[in-house]
């Protein structure tokens, strides 16, 4: 009887976390209701290791998008810019590699320099001149967008034949252990992140507790970690049972890393909430409010070139049409994740997977045979939905 009473607690308990964090989980499940949608329609093929391979790397550039514009947007801005930025970034990656015969070691650095200029440049006239991050942006999406046409006026595409450039978004990191029908290496890089999530989840909890604050049962703590690191092994198995962990992957995990540990573990990031919180509070408290903004548009323009580059690197080439909607896909991606529309709450974890419901609703329909049009209304509808979901639940 005990046992039971325990076990319907512990229900309740999940009952009202779910009730209470509904805004922060419906995100998960409307990507397990879309995986599976998609996995039921086409007769599994949506769920085979080869889909979900294809899967990360269509995914990787819109990630790495969505991460700068979530910082963007929490300081309530927005960068109109982002997708012909990437597009002129990938143009002048393959130009240099085919034309100047470049190595990509080389390229590469050089192309996050000019995207850290390009997000230089449109930071100094949002903080200096005074000129709305709207207003900048938007022209330099035309001005992107001419520079990109400019870039491939006389050849067109580029063909980019550089093998360890085009790697980044088609290849897969090398079994160094050599498990046979297993990607060993996968497995355990798989293992390490599990310890490292159960890890610094514990540690997160007995902080909460030292300063009294409330924390779920130890049950209900434990059930969330197993499911987590079952979903974790889930992927990472699947990944190995086919080539392993694509490099694609390997990027924006590193990427996510950092801004994750910036945001949350550092004043920088304390500071750029806080400022998407209530701007004129952070600078009346001493934060220098133009620097930490300039910070967030660099840091956009950066990740813009690096998208280009596992863009490029993906088609293997350089086309005249690259970076178009990207933006869009980007915002999305930080909405769908949580960001709030008033600025100040987001989290970069989240919006990982509001692009993952981005680009699993375009591969769906790909394998479906959706007709392109309908896949922008969908898309569309999904939007919306998120944001009005987002502002009701927290009008409540």
């Amino acid at each position: 009887m005990g046992r039971n009473n325990e076990r319907m607690s512990v229900g309740a308990e999940l009952g009202q976390l779910l009730k209470n964090n509904i805004r922060d989980y419906m995100m998960y499940i409307a990507l397990i209701v879309i995986m599976g949608y998609f996995t039921w329609q086409t007769a599994g093929a949506f769920i085979q290791a080869r889909n979900i391979s294809n899967l990360f790397n269509q995914a990787g550039y819109v990630m790495i998008l969505a991460i700068g514009m979530t910082l963007i947007l929490i300081i309530k801005h927005i960068d109109l810019s982002v997708g012909f930025v990437a597009g002129f970034s990938g143009a002048i990656a393959a130009i240099l590699m085919t034309k100047s015969e470049m190595s990509e070691w080389v390229v590469i650095p050089i192309v996050l320099a000019i995207g850290l200029f390009i997000g230089l440049y449109q930071g100094l006239l949002v903080t200096r001149v005074g000129v709305p991050a709207f207003v900048t942006t938007l022209a330099g999406m035309f001005i992107f967008r001419g520079l990109l046409s400019l870039a491939l006026q006389e050849t067109g595409t580029i063909i980019v034949p550089n093998e360890g450039f085009n790697a980044l978004s088609n290849g897969f990191i090398p079994d160094l252990l050599g498990g046979g029908e297993l990607h060993m290496l996968t497995m355990v890089i798989g293992v390490v992140a599990v310890i490292l999530v159960i890890y610094t989840q514990i540690k997160a909890r007995r902080n909460r507790q030292k300063y009294d604050f409330k924390v779920v049962s130890a049950p209900v703590f434990g059930f969330t970690l197993l499911i987590v690191s079952c979903v974790i092994m889930l992927i990472i198995y699947v990944l190995a049972a086919y080539q392993g962990l694509p490099w694609t992957a390997v990027i924006v995990g590193v990427v996510l890393f950092i801004y994750n540990y910036m945001l949350n573990k550092t004043k920088l990031g304390r500071y750029i909430y806080g400022i998407g919180g209530n701007d004129l509070a952070a600078e009346l408290s001493g934060v220098n409010v133009k620097a930490v903004t300039l910070f967030c548009f660099c840091s956009m323009g950066t990740l813009a070139a690096l998208a280009g580059i596992l863009y490029t690197s993906r088609l293997q080439s350089a086309t005249p049409t690259a970076g178009n909607a990207f933006e869009m896909d980007a915002i999305a991606s930080s909405y769908i994740g949580g960001v709030a529309v008033s600025g100040g709450i987001g989290r970069v974890t989240n919006t990982i997977i509001g692009a993952l419901v981005i680009v699993s609703l375009t591969n769906g329909m790909n394998l479906m045979g959706v007709d392109i049009s309908y896949q922008y209304v969908v898309k569309g509808i999904i939007f919306v939905i998120a944001v009005a979901f987002d502002v009701c639940t927290r009008r409540k």
